[in-house]
């Protein structure tokens, strides 16, 4: 199975959970066609470079996510009459690009903090 990257931008009059929703469906497309989720970043509401179907705000959202590559077809299909999606890119990485990715994935281990010095008294 390849990885995939997938940039998503929702309209940006729609509620919370309209977006929240909107996220789910496509999850479940994905996991339903026998995909993997590895990260779903939500980047918010931003300002567009340039007008799209008049709007000039969209809610940006980043899906990270294994899956094999008929999945593609149906995620396009399911943007291209999906009302709350005014844009979206899918992107296959490279093997280096899909490593990269990964680690960044994986939880970064914190340094313990420094320990208050004791005064003796």
């Amino acid at each position: 199975m390849n990885v995939y990257e997938n940039i998503v931008i929702f309209d940006a009059s729609l509620s919370d959970e309209a977006i929240e929703s909107a996220a789910e469906k496509i999850k479940d497309l994905i996991t339903g066609s026998g995909g993997e989720i590895l990260k779903v970043d939500a980047w918010g509401r931003r300002k567009l470079s340039y007008e799209i179907n008049k709007q000039s705000k969209g809610f940006y959202a980043l899906f990270l996510f294994r899956a094999p590559s008929p999945v593609i077809k149906k995620l396009e299909e399911l943007y291209k009459v999906f009302d709350p999606v005014i844009k979206f890119i899918v992107i296959k990485l490279e093997k280096k690009q899909e490593k990269a990715a990964i680690a960044s994935l994986a939880p970064k281990e914190e340094s313990p903090a420094p320990q208050a010095e004791q005064k003796a008294g």
